[in-house]
């Protein structure tokens, strides 16, 4: 299912960082701006773009754009990716 070793850390890469979890427990509550998501977290703007791009780049995060923000949610598929690749580790860890 997840042979492809790239596309499984980009995934994991999203996940590695204290900052792109932070975005990640923000959206949890349902879609927000760019704007309000630099105001949770006290970063600037390049830094929150960095952010976002490994987020959308891993799948776990969509954004779509309204007028001149970015609005971001997350993807339900995309966790489900990360869940899925989990999933078949821990069954080999137990021998299924």
């Amino acid at each position: 299912m997840y042979s492809d070793a790239k596309s499984t850390a980009i995934i994991f890469k999203a996940f590695c960082d204290e900052n792109r979890i932070k975005i990640l427990q923000l959206l949890m509550d349902g879609e927000k701006c760019a704007c309000k998501l630099l105001e949770a977290l006290n970063i600037t703007q390049p830094t929150l773009s960095h952010h976002m791009k490994t987020l959308l780049d891993s799948g776990i995060v969509n954004g779509r754009k309204e007028g001149k923000w970015m609005h971001y949610s997350v993807s339900a598929e995309g966790l489900e990716k990360a869940q899925e690749y989990l999933n078949s580790l821990k069954n080999k860890v137990k021998g299924e």
